[in-house]
């Protein structure tokens, strides 16, 4: 009796080993832009009474109660984050710095030709920009692409993002310098040059609950670091 259950018992065929083969590979490429996210923007949400994230650890401050809708997945922080120096480059190639925005609110985008989301939400930062932009706010699109700023140029033109300067940063320093896990990352800075929130992955940064935030930390009162 055991013979004869061993002797039905035959090995899979290739094919269905090649079959599974393509969708471990499908289902990992997918979550390549959701599952690299930063410690703090991981973590289950607790919520209160009326739905807004938080719970006992809710930030407070100008921002808290913002992060939702649109802006859900936007993470506030507790309180201010001091920013390591970095530097990238503008359209001429010249070396900037945050140093240089100092006194604006700025959103701090890090993106990349490659990246789909990225694609998405390009129109969204532009029309922000557009609404918000000004001496008080800027949109800062940072591109890590290698190989010269012209693609990330091209892009720009593609997606329609006519409002959004060019700022590039070939080696990718910026990147690993903020500790950006997951494509897109934006960060909102405060005037003082220190990290307020963070949103990995795609926003609708054009949405009502975007403008809210943003407003919110442009109207917030300066304060020592």
């Amino acid at each position: 009796m055991s013979e004869r259950k061993q002797s039905k018992a035959r090995p899979m065929p290739p094919s269905v080993y090649l079959v599974a083969g393509i969708l471990a590979a499908v289902i990992g490429f997918g979550t390549v832009y959701v599952s690299f996210a930063p410690s703090d923007n991981g973590r289950a949400v607790k919520t209160v009474s009326d739905g807004a994230p938080g719970g006992g650890s809710a930030a407070k401050g100008p921002l808290a109660g913002l992060n939702k809708g649109a802006m859900a997945a936007f993470v506030v922080k507790p309180a201010p984050l001091k920013l390591p120096d970095f530097t990238f480059a503008d359209a001429d190639g010249a070396t900037k710095s945050l140093a240089d925005f100092s006194g604006k609110v700025v959103l701090l985008n890090i993106w990349a030709t490659w990246c789909v989301p990225c694609r998405e939400e390009m129109p969204m930062l532009d029309e922000l920009q557009r609404e918000l932009g000004g001496e008080d706010f800027t949109v800062l699109a940072v591109n890590i692409d290698k190989g010269g700023p012209d693609k990330a140029r091209d892009f720009l033109k593609e997606t329609g993002a006519s409002n959004l300067a060019l700022y590039t940063d070939p080696p990718g320093k910026v990147f690993a310098t903020l500790k950006a896990v997951g494509m897109p990352t934006t960060l909102l800075i405060d005037r003082e040059g220190r990290e307020i929130g963070r949103l990995v992955g795609p926003a609708d940064w054009a949405s009502a609950e975007a403008k809210r935030l943003i407003e919110a930390a442009i109207e917030s009162p300066e304060e020592n670091p």
